[in-house]
């Protein structure tokens, strides 16, 4: 039976449509973009291990970091064994990372749920976030840009699904629990335990619907109408193909993960600190304008712009190019992040207004990075290539908040803080940015001494592997 996710047994039949693939893509992204919704119950873990918010937060840390090393760990696995046998081990992992983390919970320890969510939750995300990626980039090579979009949006919206989904099983598993009607309400251990049991199985299951689907084209697949050699005209993508190992030798890898790194963190910036932040910007003697649940809605609303940008700012990209859209990320991300820092506060609309473009900047960098990628390397082992560049992802989890919060802590204390007290993380991020944008501008194509042979590359297209 596991012979079934091997490589040979995923190429598609002739007539096999494409566009089966991007609905398998979503089915793993949308079930491990659960991660961004652990806030929905850090108050009940926090509550049942009578443990303090930086104890419980590690957990999240610990799988973003675990995401993007298991991605560049990975990389070169992935794409040799194909995306099905990749997405199955994403779906065991993930899925066990709940499991795991349940048994920690009922037990009372933690560190079960460090192991659990944590570390094997987060090799499920690394494996999970690039299976698709190479093949999405194989079936679409005429729209690399939409095809990433497509599924790489469905990360950001699975929050989306899994917060109120995560709320309503809390309250069906507990009945004295109703976040609606108490502020700081916390659900019992006993919910907590068969909401991670529930949400692991029945992501597993969503997960195999991906993992049945997903094909490969044929070696000599090509879509209706696509003429390989337009390529040849643009200068920033090539036909050759270079290795993950080769990669990681360039200037120009090097470039892409400091463009990464800048631009998630300064889209953390506005993430992390989302729901306090629209209140203390519009603070006065003490009282915020803006209710609790307003700004619930606004993360809400954040969300929806970090899933819409993904597949807006990425689709964008192919027809400006990749280098384009990520002057646009960051140049316009600059001017963003001064009125934000100077005129925020004149007025909520405003305020709301221009942390939502900054935020889809953020969704659209993640999604465009793959495609930026493929232009620059090529399809051979541009899977691989991508988990290495995932690192800057973690890096900037750590960073993003590191630089809020330490700038926060300086100017006061939680519910006292006004919007002064954001100026300098925001004009901080500004020059994060400006980082970014220089080292955008620098990339140009690899060198030529640092592609495959004509005939490894070409296998390689395919098959992921030298022939």
């Amino acid at each position: 039976m596991l012979s079934a996710l091997d490589r040979r047994h995923t190429v598609a039949p002739p007539g096999y449509s494409r566009w089966l693939i991007p609905p398998a893509a979503l089915a793993i992204h949308l079930c491990i973009g659960q991660v961004y919704a652990t806030s929905v119950y850090k108050n009940s873990l926090i509550a049942h291990f009578d443990a303090s918010q930086t104890a419980i937060g590690v957990i999240f840390s610990l799988a973003i970091v675990m995401l993007g090393l298991s991605a560049a760990a990975a990389g070169t696995w992935v794409e040799r064994n194909g995306p099905r046998k990749a997405m199955f081990v994403s779906a065991c992992f993930w899925a066990a990372g709940f499991l795991v983390g349940a048994v920690g919970i009922a037990t009372g320890q933690l560190w079960l749920l460090y192991v659990g969510y944590g570390l094997l939750g987060g090799i499920g995300l690394g494996i999970g976030y690039i299976s698709p990626v190479s093949t999405l980039i194989k079936w679409f090579p005429d729209r690399p840009g939409l095809a990433t979009g497509l599924a790489i949006m469905g990360f950001g919206g699975g929050a989306m699904v899994a917060s109120p989904l995560s709320r309503q099983l809390l309250s069906l598993y507990d009945s004295g629990y109703d976040p609606d009607a108490t502020a700081g309400a916390t659900a019992s251990g006993t919910a907590l335990v068969w909401l991670f049991v529930t949400l692991g199985v029945g992501y597993f299951v969503i997960m195999m619907f991906g993992v049945a689907n997903v094909r490969v084209p044929a070696a000599d697949w090509q879509p209706a109408g696509f003429d390989p050699a337009r390529a040849k005209v643009k200068l920033m993508v090539t036909t050759a193909s270079v290795s993950a190992a080769n990669a990681v030798r360039t200037r120009q890898f090097w470039l892409l993960w400091v463009v990464l790194f800048c631009n998630v963190t300064a889209g953390i910036g506005i993430l992390e600190q989302a729901s306090p932040m629209i209140q203390d910007f519009f603070r006065e003697e003490g009282t915020s304008a803006v209710s609790v649940a307003a700004a619930g809605g606004f993360v809400g609303l954040l969300s929806l712009f970090n899933m819409g940008g993904r597949f807006v700012w990425s689709s964008t990209s192919d027809m400006i190019g990749r280098k384009s859209v990520y002057v646009l990320y960051l140049g316009v991300g600059m001017v963003l992040y001064l009125l934000l820092a100077l005129f925020g506060q004149v007025a909520p609309a405003l305020f709301v207004l221009l942390a939502c473009v900054i935020v889809s900047f953020y969704g659209g960098g993640f999604a465009t990075m793959p495609a930026y990628l493929r232009d620059l390397f090529g399809t051979y082992q541009v899977g691989a290539i991508h988990g290495r560049v995932l690192t800057a992802w973690s890096a900037a989890g750590v960073a993003g908040p590191l630089i809020v919060n330490g700038f926060l802590d300086a100017k006061g204390t939680p519910g006292t803080l006004t919007a002064a007290g954001y100026r300098p993380a925001l004009l901080t991020m500004l020059g994060v940015l400006a980082v970014g944008f220089v080292a955008n501008l620098l990339v140009r194509p690899v060198p030529e001494r640092f592609h495959e042979p004509a005939a490894v590359g070409s296998g390689g297209v395919q098959g992921g592997i030298a022939r």
